[in-house]
């Protein structure tokens, strides 16, 4: 499955450094407000030792990880939901992601142009102001766009009218749609809609490099907003990831063990975002290649197939499956399935996180 993330924040606060750390794409940095006005894509892949430790036990050709698709949107500003600035546009970049990454600047720096004090808790009030209030546009319009037929007593366009007025209702609080609590069935009704403040965020306080657990006033805001919207946060100190994304590896680990620093702050960033979207992974293994690949937590055998291709979801039959840790153990398939750990799973079996798996797909 294909996952993609946009990076947003108001402009100068180091959105494109991140990308360039996540992507190593080289979009262009400047100091000043649109610095990246068509919104840049790029695919990262996501660290997982675990390619490796399999490769280690089953020779194959090639190893390929599951990918994220990052998109660096322009800075967006106040009216950005009326078309100020090229606001339209970046709002309908967002609308075409998974989940948003929202970034904010969490410390002080006399070099960055800025009019007003570094102020995290109104940069994301801000941000979040515009997506409610372009969700108010489409709400309304959607609304209008179903009341006719529902007047006639059309049951669909009934159902689908009071959710949207529910929504409606939610946004003119000023609140964002993924703060209220609905049944999955009104999900599916607001999912047509794409609503942007139904995304799910993950806030990434851009912090100085003295501050990489967060602990600054500035970071503990985000924390506390997050908390208070039921979101995630993480702390990432952008201009240090995107040094140590440009070092080779020897040279970055021996750098991150003088910072006392295990793992950069990107793997912990995708992983947060994996998180976010209640994404787990399963692997393949053969001669050919070794390849990771995304579900959601949750999924069944037959879904997992169907991420493949999607005629293996109709066509599943069963699985023989065993896990990374059963690997490491027995070194070998053979050995794991002498030990009695390769089990068979029919349509049933819920996926497991770091499952190996070989489906027979029926015709």
């Amino acid at each position: 499955m294909s996952v993609s993330c946009g990076i947003v924040g108001l402009p100068n606060v180091g959105k494109s450094t991140l990308f360039n750390a996540l992507t190593c794409a080289g979009a262009e940095q400047g100091n000043f407000p649109f610095c990246t006005i068509d919104p840049n894509m790029a695919v990262t892949e996501v660290p997982d030792p675990n390619l490796e430790i399999i490769r280690s036990h089953i020779e194959s050709q090639k190893i390929i990880p599951a990918v994220v698709k990052v998109v660096d949107i322009a800075g967006l500003i106040a009216g950005a939901s009326k078309g100020e600035g090229l606001g339209n546009k970046f709002l309908a970049n967002i609308r075409e992601t998974d989940a948003i990454m929202h970034v904010v600047r969490c410390f002080e720096n006399p070099s960055v142009v800025r009019e007003e004090p570094v102020d995290p808790k109104g940069d994301m009030e801000i941000i979040e102001l515009e997506l409610v209030l372009a969700d108010m546009e489409t709400v309304t319009k959607a609304i209008d766009r179903v009341s006719k037929k529902a007047r006639s007593g059309d049951k669909e366009s009934v159902y689908q009218r009071d959710v949207y007025q529910r929504a409606k209702d939610v946004l003119e609080t000023g609140q964002s749609v993924r703060a209220a609590e609905w049944k999955p069935e009104e999900w599916n009704a607001l999912k047509p809609l794409c609503l942007l403040s139904a995304k799910p965020v993950l806030y990434v306080a851009n912090v100085a490099d003295d501050d990489f657990d967060g602990q600054s006033k500035h970071a503990q805001a985000v924390a506390a907003h997050a908390e208070a919207t039921g979101s995630q946060w993480i702390p990432i100190c952008s201009d240090l990831e995107a040094e140590l994304s440009a070092m080779e590896e020897d040279e970055r680990q021996s750098f991150m063990q003088d910072l006392g620093l295990e793992n950069p702050g990107l793997d912990r960033l995708i992983q947060a975002t994996y998180k976010l979207l209640g994404l787990q992974t399963y692997y393949t293994a053969g001669p050919k290649e070794i390849r990771a690949w995304t579900i959601h937590q949750g999924d069944k055998g037959p879904k997992a197939a169907g991420v493949i291709h999607t005629d293996f979801e109709k066509g599943f039959i069963r699985a023989e499956v065993y896990s990374v840790d059963d690997l490491i153990q027995y070194k070998t398939e053979t050995a794991i399935k002498a030990a009695g750990k390769l089990r068979t799973e029919g349509r049933d079996y819920v996926m497991r996180e770091f499952d190996v798996c070989h489906f027979l797909i029926g015709r």
